[in-house]
């Protein structure tokens, strides 16, 4: 009985194969990706029950998996239930049966035509891979494959259903890692060989081992790919046999060391014929073990695992994208979003030196002012102010960094750094200024209270990156600029817009005005050197004023 999970919040259903375990968890490399801070990376493990439902295993998540409000650790969920990931919440629903289509659907009056035809021969079509039925106990003949098949006949149909198979299985696996696993466990399901290896191309071209087994049990003694085999099949670009290999390749001495007879080797090559990896496979202490027919049958087996290796790759690339992508939409407008998603290693997430340029705005009082609203009306309000502020943001190219509280603070020149970031947050904190004024025209209007606010920026060198826990992280900015930005603001007065010295030698035609006095600010050790922007309602060119020196400093 086919089942499905399907999301109790939005449009998603998964569909449950009975083929194998199905891993649910945050990273991206799980069957089910769920972006979610409650949801641990190997969170659970779903299988089907045949006849009762969806058995579920909790892998020691840290916020625990539920059954229909319960935590469990091992359970099965029948049809109807409610399965919860942390917060994350899914109803155990049958798959719908497919629909049968008759000739009526397809436009014919009756299934005379149907009935008039010879059915010459008739072959079920399974949606799941047997593979084991078209094996034998040993191999027949010279070959190592393990097919069964008396006539040369039988054989071809066994090995023909077999590759079908084979191919279905390997389409199922989309996590790279599990798939060369089961690229080898077929390898010596099918094949009677001693060692199974697979190597991947890294980034330089190299192979690298990944994946390397003896068929006997246990540990066995450490060995690699030898080189010379495998320079050969990646160079020809072929499936290669090769037997009497100590005389053929006698310089390697990985092959005398490990006493390596015969051998099969194939690359793994993509859509475009460029190399993905290669799989190696021999026998130890036998000549001649291998014939042409393990030489075909190979050669087809690595075509078919490097179609399910690139479509793996091509998942989990698409995968990491839409994680990439919901990251950067609370940050970037949205086609900025999905451009810099597209482009995979444009944007390092991980830690560097920018200079960026950093500016707060808090509302002035609000405090004060939420005392006579309700929690609803102050939602309301804010979620208005916001909207506005964070389009203005995203129209100048900045990056949204966070929220705190009633205040926003937005960055210029990271993740993606332009020649005129200082110009474009001088820019946004004008537009900002000006659609709060006609915000708080329409809110008058409406009997809404106005709002008023201070703006502070600043730029200089910062660390820009992932902060946080394994569990949370946030791409943000830390830094002496981000500091003075946050006491400007906070000095600033309603409807004031204060820049720091650096960002003002940074605009590109800087507006008239004249140096002000260096203002001390809480926690710098030096007094910072202050202007205020002069803007205008109206629309007309921005200009920069002293700063009274007589408003109370920060303490």
């Amino acid at each position: 009985m086919p089942w499905k999970l399907v999301a109790t919040e939005g449009p998603q259903s998964v569909p449950i194969a009975s083929s194998r375990p199905f891993i649910v968890g945050r990273s991206v490399a799980c069957d089910l990706s769920l972006n979610d801070p409650t949801v641990s990376r190997q969170h659970a493990e779903v299988e089907v029950a045949v006849g009762e439902g969806l058995r579920i295993r909790d892998l020691a998540s840290t916020n625990g998996t539920f059954l229909d409000g319960q935590r469990i650790w091992d359970a099965v969920a029948p049809p109807g239930s409610r399965v919860s990931f942390g917060k994350v919440v899914f109803e155990v629903q049958e798959e719908e049966p497919t629909a049968i289509v008759t000739p009526g659907m397809l436009g014919y009056a009756s299934d005379d035509l149907l009935l008039d035809a010879t059915i010459l021969r008739q072959m079920p079509v399974r949606s799941t891979a047997n593979i084991s039925d078209k094996l034998a106990e040993t191999p027949l003949g010279t070959s190592r494959l393990r097919i069964l098949g008396q006539s040369p006949a039988d054989r071809q149909e066994k090995k023909l259903e077999l590759l079908i198979d084979i191919a279905k299985e390997l389409s199922g696996q989309t996590d790279v890692g599990r798939l060369l696993e089961r690229i080898v466990d077929i390898t010596f399901q099918v094949m009677s060989v001693d060692r199974v290896a697979i190597l991947l191309a890294g980034d330089e071209g190299e192979l690298v081992p990944r994946i390397s087994r003896h068929r006997e049990e246990g540990p066995s003694e450490a060995w690699r790919v030898p080189s010379a085999i495998a320079r050969k099949a990646v160079k020809e670009r072929a499936a290669v046999l090769l037997e009497n290999v100590p005389v053929d390749l006698a310089g390697d001495g990985t092959i005398l060391h490990h006493r390596v007879q015969s051998a099969l080797s194939a690359p793994f090559l993509d859509s475009q014929g460029a190399l993905l990896g290669l799989i190696y496979l021999d026998n130890l202490g036998a000549t001649h073990s291998f014939s042409e027919e393990d030489l075909e049958f190979l050669a087809a087996f690595s075509g078919m695992a490097a179609v399910a290796l690139e479509n793996s790759r091509l998942i989990e690339r698409a995968r990491r994208e839409a994680v990439v992508l919901s990251n950067f939409q609370r940050y970037f407008a949205p086609d900025l979003a999905e451009q810099i998603a597209a482009q995979e290693g444009s944007v390092q997430l991980g830690g560097s030196k920018r200079r960026v340029a950093v500016l707060f705005s808090d509302i002035r009082g609000f405090t004060s002012l939420s005392e006579t609203m309700s929690p609803d009306e102050i939602a309301t309000l804010l979620t208005e102010y916001f909207t506005v502020m964070v389009e203005i943001v995203f129209e100048h190219g900045g990056t949204l960094d966070k929220f705190i509280g009633d205040a926003l603070m937005a960055l210029w020149g990271a993740p993606i750094a332009h020649d005129d970031d200082a110009d474009r947050a001088n820019r946004a904190a004008v537009a900002m200024q000006r659609a709060l004024e006609r915000l708080n025209e329409e809110w008058s209007r409406k009997g809404r209270p106005r709002l008023s606010v201070g703006i502070g920026i600043s730029l200089g060198d910062v660390f820009a990156g992932n902060i946080g826990s394994d569990r949370r992280l946030e791409y943000t900015v830390i830094g002496d600029a981000v500091n003075t930005a946050a006491r400007l603001c906070s000095e600033a007065g309603p409807g004031e817009i204060l820049i720091a010295e650096p960002l003002f030698r940074e605009l590109a035609t800087p507006p008239p005005g004249e140096n002000l006095e260096p203002l001390p600010l809480k926690g710098k050790t030096h007094a910072v050197a202050v202007y205020r922007v002069r803007w205008q309602s109206t629309g007309q060119d921005l200009g920069v004023e002293e700063r009274s020196t007589e408003r109370e400093v920060l303490s």
